[in-house]
């Protein structure tokens, strides 16, 4: 079991020891990537006590939502996934960040690659995790040679496991060459998002962001940044983004679930502003880990405590 591990797991509709949680090689979801995920994080406030899950109840929804779109063969409810997720927080007594990772997969041990008339269930487990990529240094990052596949491919608004094959030889590519992340164009020649996360860049004081139709997935965090934007007096465009775009951008950075909001200083080796971190993109970050961590009232909705 991974040091970062949790001593439980959620598996096969009940909550068994994490070294007890495996699946046969047969397993269908192993030999095709027909599976979806989700990427949800737990903060632990010290002061308070508590844990809080950032935005749960849309984190579980969009999980249902790709079953839907995959056609997987499974019956659960936004909220039945909630109720496994906080049973097994409180059952790993955890006191510190984390990070969860439901994974609704085809669980039968069968040939073809299907959907259809495929049993499928549910697992989730924890790790402990506080920063996936440095978000206080800069990251540098490189313009995948590797296109971003598009809707009508794989759907890009399901995370589904297997598409993620073409995340990981873009970031692959980018970290083989001494970079920390790649930046993927859609299949238009547009920018699209980073390897797993959503990207955001600021010119003349403007934010903007790729649109869903390039290929992005629509990201909770992404949904967060947006609205903590706008009421902080920011103007968000949400459109089409050419790559020299990037170039010339006075602040660039990224979001999701696993990077949170991390900024970038470098892009194909051309440095963005002056080589730090820009004020739109520090304020942004601040209030973000302030919200998260239940220090921010204006948010506290978008929290659900553990304990």
């Amino acid at each position: 079991m991974a040091q970062n591990s949790f001593p439980y797991t959620y598996f096969e509709g009940k909550i068994v020891p994490s070294e007890d949680a495996k699946v046969s090689v047969q397993t269908h979801a192993l030999q095709y990537g027909t599976g979806v995920f989700g990427g949800i994080r737990g903060y632990y406030n010290e002061a308070k006590k508590n844990l809080y899950v950032f935005r749960l109840p849309e984190h579980c929804k969009r999980l249902v939502n790709s079953t839907k779109i995959m056609q997987l063969q499974i019956k659960i409810t936004p909220e039945e996934i909630q109720s496994i997720i906080l049973e097994l927080l409180r059952k790993n007594e955890a006191k510190q960040n984390v990070y969860l990772r439901p994974f609704i997969y085809t669980s039968a041990l069968q040939l073809s690659p299907r959907f259809h008339d495929v049993k499928a269930d549910i697992t989730v487990y924890a790790l402990k995790l506080d920063d996936y990529l440095d978000t206080q240094n800069g990251l540098t990052t490189m313009v995948s040679s590797w296109q971003r596949f598009s809707d009508n491919q794989i759907p890009t608004l399901s995370k589904v496991s297997g598409g993620y094959v073409n995340s990981a030889l873009a970031k692959s590519e980018a970290v083989q060459n001494g970079m920390d992340e790649a930046i993927f164009l859609d299949a238009r020649g547009f920018v699209s998002e980073g390897s797993a996360e959503n990207l955001f860049i600021v010119r003349d004081g403007v934010i903007h962001t790729p649109t869903i139709p390039s290929s992005i997935l629509e990201g909770i965090t992404r949904r967060s940044i947006i609205q903590i934007a706008k009421d902080l007096g920011y103007q968000v465009v949400e459109r089409d983004i050419a790559r020299s775009e990037l170039y010339i951008s006075d602040e660039l950075f990224f979001s999701g679930t696993g990077v949170q909001v991390a900024w970038v200083k470098e892009v194909d080796r051309r440095v963005i502003g002056n080589g730090n971190i820009g004020p739109i993109t520090k304020k942004i970050q601040s209030i973000f880990f302030e919200t998260v961590r239940g220090e921010e009232t204006k948010y506290m909705n978008w929290l659900t405590p553990v304990y």
